[in-house]
C-alpha cells in the first residue's frame, strides 16, 4: 500500500489506507452489462462468440457455457449461462435446466482439484429486484469460499481481494475440466 497521506471526503488527511479497485466503477456504470436504457449487446449473448481465452469461457455444452466473473466476488468465481436469451427459469427447456445443473455441479467438482475451496455459493438472482445484474439472460453464479475468506476488506474495507488474475484462473479451471 501507499505510503502516501490519505485524504478523508473534506480534503482533510486521515489514517486509512486506501486499495482501489476500479474496475468495478464500469461495472456499476453500465459496462458490459445490459440497463434501462442501455442499448447495448446482452454480454451473455456475445460472450459465446468470441474464443474461450477471450472471453474467459471455461467449458461450453450443448445449451449453455460456463464463464468466469468478470467482476468476482471471490476467486474463480464462474457462471453458469444458458445460450438462449431468456430470463428466468421457467423459461428454460428440462434439457438446459438440466445442462445448467450438471455443468455446475462438473464446475463444483472441478474447482475443487483446481484450489479446495471448503464450499460454495450457488445462486441465480431471478430478476433484478432481487439483485440480477443482468436480469433479461438467466445465469447460475458458482462461488468458491474457504475459510476466512469473509476478512475485514470486504466487511470494512468494502473491497475483495483476489490472488490471480482472471486469465490464469480461466487457464487453470479449463485444463482441469
Amino acid at each position: 500500500m501507499s505510503e502516501e497521506k490519505n485524504f478523508g471526503g473534506a480534503g482533510m488527511p486521515d489514517a486509512w489506507q486506501r486499495l482501489w479497485a476500479p474496475h468495478r466503477m464500469e461495472y456499476l456504470k453500465g459496462t458490459n452489462r445490459p440497463l434501462a436504457g442501455n442499448e447495448a449487446v446482452c454480454p451473455f449473448c456475445r460472450i459465446p462468440t468470441l474464443s474461450d481465452e477471450e472471453a474467459l469461457i471455461v467449458a461450453r455444452g450443448e445449451s449453455a457455457y460456463v464463464v468466469m466473473n468478470l467482476y468476482p466476488y471471490n476467486a474463480g468465481h464462474l457462471l453458469v449461462c444458458a445460450n438462449r436469451h431468456v430470463a428466468d427459469l421457467t423459461e428454460l427447456t428440462t434439457q438446459e435446466r438440466n445442462e445448467i445443473s450438471e455443468l455446475t455441479a462438473h464446475a463444483m467438482k472441478t474447482i475443487r482439484k483446481v484450489s479446495s475451496p471448503g464450499g460454495f455459493n450457488l445462486g441465480m438472482n431471478q430478476g433484478a429486484i432481487s439483485g440480477a445484474g443482468v436480469a433479461e439472460h438467466i445465469h447460475q453464479h458458482v462461488v468458491p469460499r474457504w475459510a476466512g475468506d469473509a476478512n475485514f476488506m470486504p466487511i470494512i474495507g468494502q473491497t475483495k481481494t483476489l490472488p490471480a488474475l482472471l486469465s490464469t484462473t480461466r487457464d487453470e479451471i479449463a485444463a482441469a475440466w
